[in-house]
Order: structure tokens, then sequence, then C-alpha cells
């Protein structure tokens, strides 16, 4: 009942964030497709970071065990990530915005979402039982963590992708790769 209640809470927080970012709009959906801004971008990856960096923390002070991690497989993964992004491309939703702008009271993101949401399950429940088996065969890697798969230190992985991450934060503000041709409001 504390671990739902902690997930509760964080959700909140992190719907939270994503309004005040102001992440819940369609056009900075849209915009990171068109490549005109990567607020969404920089904003997931900072997350990625403090998230990472937390919960290695607390799993090396002792206060958490992380709990067995499922299967890797690679085609899937791929499929199910083009799916994922042509869906969020061309509606302009994801999933933690849309739950975020529904709690704001927006229908048009309720709608599309819900109808995203069921649709996908129904069709994934329905092609799961055939398809799994063929994926599953295809590139299993298992039950693997990137240290694990190569071999490294966490808190390497952990600088590493910061390193990566800011240096890419760098290019997008510094160097101008975005286009100007902005969608707004």
């Amino acid at each position: 009942m504390t671990g739902n209640l902690i997930a509760l809470v964080l959700g909140l927080f992190f719907g939270l964030s994503l309004q005040k970012a102001g992440l819940t709009k369609y056009h900075k959906i849209v915009n990171v497709f068109r490549f005109t801004d990567f607020a969404v971008l920089k904003f997931m990856m900072t997350t990625l970071i403090v998230s990472m960096a937390g919960l290695y923390t607390l799993k090396w002070m002792g206060l958490i065990t992380f709990p067995g991690v499922p299967a890797t497989y690679i085609a899937g993964n791929v499929i199910g990530g083009l799916i994922f992004g042509v869906g969020m491309a061309f509606s302009g939703y994801c999933p933690g915005t849309c739950v975020a702008g529904s709690g704001e009271g927006k229908l048009d993101y309720l709608i599309p979402g819900l109808l995203g949401f069921t649709t996908g399950a129904a069709i994934y429940g329905l092609i799961y039982p055939s398809l799994f088996p063929k994926i599953s065969a295809i590139a299993n890697m298992g039950s693997i963590i990137i240290p694990d798969l190569w071999n490294l230190n966490s808190a390497l992985v952990i600088i590493f992708f910061s390193l990566l991450s800011l240096f890419l934060f760098y290019l997008i503000d510094r160097a101008r790769m975005q286009r100007q041709d902005k969608m707004t409001e």
C-alpha cells in the first residue's frame, strides 16, 4: 500500500512538472517531430538523468533493491517504438502528456488518449498470442541492463549519459540546430 501511495505522489509531481514545463500543449509535441522545439527531448533526458542518479544512489545506500528485469527483445522494442513514435507524431500526443492534459480538463487530450489507449490495448491483446513467439525468437537479449551489457560500473554509465545529454543540450541551444518555423498555439 505504501508503495502505491509513493507511486501516486511521484506520478502527480511528474504530471505537474509536465504541465508547468508547458509540455501538455499539442504544439510542443508536434514541434519535436518538426525539429523546431526540443523542450520535450530536454525534459525527458533530464528526467532520465535524475531518475538514474536517484535510483542508483538509493540502491547504493541500501534503501531499495531493483526488481528483476524483464527480458529484452530487440525486435519487439524496435517494432513497438516505431508504432509508438508514428502514433505520437501523427496525433501530437504521448501517454504522459495525455494524462496530464486530461487532468487539466482538456477534452482534446482525454478523448484521443482514451481512444488511443483502448485501441492499442485491444490490438496488442489480439495479436500478442500469435506474434510474441515469433518476436521473442529474434534478438532475445535476456534479462540484461546496459551496465551489464557493456560490463561497466553503473556510475560510469550515468556519468556518460549525463555528459552526452549536456553535450546534446549544448548543440541544440548554442549551435542553433533548431529550425525557426515553429508551430504555435
